[in-house]
């Protein structure tokens, strides 16, 4: 028996026991072929994606060989899986190098294109109506209990081999970010045989994403290396159709090292470094909206002397992540992982701006690991593990009353706290065609304050004969623990309370989810549709302290998250194309008051839900993927949102919701890359971002700056050089 990855040379062999049964274990999420070759038999094939908690089972049936050898190719890819309830989408490489823009260092396209209820709003990925969502690599978490405080990207989108994205309904091992968990399987080199690719792009607003990457492997032992950087005069979204004081830049670093030392252990170190930096964009006046015309702005000049800005953040993020895979038996693994992160985001000004000149700097160090160990039992496939980490936190927030109105003052606070989780999952199949999960994940967090929450866990799958529909429901409680920090100085205190704020200690997120979905496979078409209805109380969002670039957490009491998505992927269609559709409706709202962060005075309690910022009702995606004649090929994407909660509306007013006047009008940009490879060293691709240059507001709210504008059209060429050493 061979087991091969379709997209490198990773490999595994095998002999069947005397049942004429195999077991691969310790193999990465991604899609593979499975190959049986047997004397006096016909060699068989069968291809299979293999995803995050899931254990393919495969049949073989052979056919005596004739005179003439042939290999038998069998099946398309499972797409209907029974050993998971959780709604995923699967992507590769070669998805990111063909999606338009989406190999950008600070581009998320790869999962706002493809994932249902993802987009970016105030520089932030928002995913089925939150904003938390966890980073593993590998299966091994890069911890952050910062809530949406940097806009720098985690990963190089270049550096990922496969990039699996789940959407709620997790499994207990899968952590209790409720809104999303990105699991990356870096490039390791086995996709290499000494040999380095350089990447350079240029384009409209000076911009440039230029890296080189190089790889190789042996049978046991496997190396990547990559260095990166990027510019542009075109960073975070501009507060109005115009782009002013809007550059960024970055550079960064990534690593991967393999070693099989023998059958049973490997080992695997995971690095990566990077910086960025980004100015925090203007307008050239003060923005006034146009009342009774949602998203409709006019510009007035400042009052000469009264204002003047130039902030600018400064981001660093490292981690180290190390892996031990033990295979006991065939049927049982240990994972052992310990694990580094570090990250910092500094947001200063110029000490002359006005009417103030902010400093808001912190950083994370965070220090722990993550013990696994996974078995199957007759019909039983369990798992259990600890993860935890050490953190420590130092922040300094200054503030210079440059136009008098206050005494200026510095808050410093260090803060060290830590979180402890345990879980069990157990996966029972009392026939082929039903599945039964269930779990539970206890936490304990400790730092300003203590919590603990227990969070069970169940669901269940059911495949239909014959057409092979699964259909799948889940009921779950998540906890997210809170950050560290909640400013406490009295200096910043008093400072609050002289512009009606106070603030008060964040406690975790708990909650609760319900998901029900069917997945419809079909000659190689596969349609995943789900609802969902996820109870958020301490609901995690940010607030700013008054007309600031500074935003604080906060939590809400309680949020109401509900929709239904579908996904849509074609198999490769007259051999060149391939399609992709992804939709969201969704509501979210929320109601109460704020419970913990930055306080206002007037506080006062709303027993009924009312839209959150972030708000919008239906996203969707429609694009491409095509090969062309000559080594060539197309691809494109088209984007509809509905148009995000105006937050000076009617509702945010206090009328009842809903009317015309509460959202932002509705949007859509379309993007196109085109391609071509010029042997197998060289290839040229062109794209257009927003192609027909359409302008909308996307938000009005403070966060970094004011208001936000999706981005103008982009145009840039890239060119890939490939080369063996």
């Amino acid at each position: 028996m061979d087991l091969k990855a379709q997209r490198s040379e990773w490999v595994q062999h095998q002999k069947t026991n005397d049942n004429g049964e195999f077991d691969f274990s310790a193999v990465p999420l991604g899609e593979y072929t499975v190959s049986v070759a047997l004397t006096n038999f016909q060699s068989e094939e069968q291809r299979v994606i293999v995803a995050s908690g899931t254990s393919a089972v495969m049949h073989f049936q052979l056919a005596l060989a004739s005179v003439s050898e042939k290999t038998v190719v069998t099946g398309e890819p499972v797409s209907a899986t029974l050993d998971s309830v959780t709604p995923t989408t699967l992507l590769n490489r070669q998805d990111i190098q063909e999606t338009p823009g989406a190999g950008r260092t600070n581009s998320m396209a790869i999962i706002t294109n493809f994932v249902p209820g993802s987009y970016m709003t105030h520089d932030q990925l928002h995913i089925r109506g939150g904003h938390q969502v966890s980073w593993f690599v590998d299966g091994v978490p890069v911890p952050n209990t910062n809530i949406a405080s940097n806009v720098g990207p985690q990963f190089d989108p270049k550096d990922i081999d496969y990039f699996e994205v789940q959407r709620g309904s997790y499994d207990a091992d899968y952590g209790d970010r409720t809104y999303g968990v990105f699991n990356v399987v870096p490039r390791t080199g086995f996709e290499r045989n000494s040999e380095c690719e350089l990447v350079t792009s240029f384009g409209n607003f000076f911009q440039t994403n230029d890296g080189i990457s190089c790889g190789g492997h042996t049978q046991k032992f496997a190396y990547y290396g990559s260095l990166n950087g990027n510019r542009s005069n075109l960073g975070l979204e501009p507060p109005g159709p115009e782009v002013v004081h809007d550059a960024e830049n970055g550079f960064g670093g990534f690593g991967s090292l393999i070693f099989n030392a023998d059958p049973k252990d490997q080992f695997r170190l995971v690095v990566s470094s990077r910086k960025d930096f980004y100015q925090i964009p203007q307008s050239n006046g003060q923005i006034n909206e146009v009342p009774g015309v949602p998203g409709a702005i006019f510009e007035t000049p400042y009052p000469a002397g009264s204002f003047f800005q130039q902030d600018s953040d400064h981001e660093a993020d490292t981690f180290v992540n190390f892996t031990w895979v033990r295979t006991i038996k065939q049927d049982s693994l240990l994972t052992v992982s310990p694990l580094f992160h570090y990250n910092s985001a500094n947001l200063g000004s110029n000490p002359n701006d006005l009417p103030t000149a902010t400093t808001d700097n912190r950083a994370s160090t965070y220090a722990g690991g993550q013990v696994t160990l996974t078995g199957a039992f007759a019909r039983n496939s369990m798992s259990g593990g600890f993860y935890g980490f050490w953190q420590h936190d130092n922040q300094l927030f200054s503030v210079l009353f440059n136009d008098g109105s206050a005494p200026n003052f510095t808050d410093r606070e260090i803060v060290n706290g830590g979180l402890v989780e345990a879980w069990f999952e157990d996966k029972f199949k009392p026939t082929s065609w039903l599945t039964l999960s269930g779990g539970v994940r206890q936490s304990h967090f400790s730092g300003g304050i203590t919590e603990n929450a227990t969070s069970p866990r169940a669901g269940i799958s059911i495949q239909v004969p014959k057409i092979g529909w699964v259909f799948h429901g889940f009921y779950g409680r998540f906890y997210q623990a809170p950050p560290l920090l909640t400013f406490s100085g009295p200096a910043l205190v008093d400072a609050a309370n002289g512009q009606g704020y106070s603030f008060g200690s964040l406690f975790g997120e708990r909650d609760e989810e319900y998901q029900f979905g069917v997945t419809m496979p079909y000659k190689g078409w596969s349609l995943d549709t789900d609802t969902f209805r996820t109870r958020a109380n301490n609901f995690f969002d940010h607030n700013n302290l008054g007309p600031s670039n500074v935003f604080i957490p906060i939590t809400l009491t309680q949020a109401l998250i509900r929709g239904w998505e579908m996904t849509v992927r074609s198999p490769l269609l007259w051999h060149r194309a391939q399609l992709h559709l992804a939709y969201s409706n969704q509501i979210g709202e929320a109601r109460g008051n704020i419970t913990g962060g930055l306080i206002p005075t007037d506080n006062t309690p709303s027993p009924d839900y009312s839209p959150l910022d972030h708000d919008q009702r239906n996203t969707l995606n429609v694009g491409a993927q095509v090969s062309l004649p000559w080594k060539s090929f197309a691809s494109g994407n088209m984007y509809y949102g509905s148009g995000f909660f105006n937050g000076n509306g009617p509702t945010a007013g206090g009328a009842p919701c809903c009317s015309t006047q509460d959202y932002l009008p509705s949007h859509k940009t379309f993007d196109l890359s085109l391609g071509k490879d010029f042997g197998e060293k060289f290839s040229v691709s062109v794209t257009a971002l927003n192609v027909g240059n359409r302008r909308a507001m996307y938000d009005d709210s403070l966060t970094f700056g004011g208001f936000h504008f999706n981005n103008p059209r982009e145009i840039f060429a890239e060119v890939r050089y490939r080369f063996h050493y």
